[in-house]
């Protein structure tokens, strides 16, 4: 994952365990760092340190927005199926139940 042009939508893995789902438009290795020296006033500032697990890169900040709201309504289950690239179980957990 390096930090090419364009943008990105990132997950990171917070102390407490819990995930936070972001996007940035340029240096994602400086946009994990500034999570982690609590840059930003909100979820991630006390949950520190933070551990980039999973990133996309995008052509432009809209994919990248797009991405970052669909991934924030799913489950645990499916952000941690994204996290280990088992696309399969993502299928599955996206069907709706009975």
């Amino acid at each position: 994952m390096s930090d090419e042009p364009g943008a990105y939508a990132y997950m990171l893995r917070c102390a407490d365990g819990s995930c936070y789902v972001g996007s940035a438009r340029h240096g994602l290795e400086q946009r994990v760092g500034e999570h982690n020296a609590g840059a930003y006033g909100g979820y991630t500032s006390t949950r520190r340190p933070v551990a980039l697990v999973w990133a996309q890169h995008c052509l432009n900040i809209t994919d990248a927005i797009a991405i970052e709201r669909q991934i924030k309504g799913w489950s645990r289950a499916k952000k941690e199926a994204l996290i280990r690239g088992d696309y399969d179980a993502i299928r599955i957990l996206s069907k709706r139940r009975p």
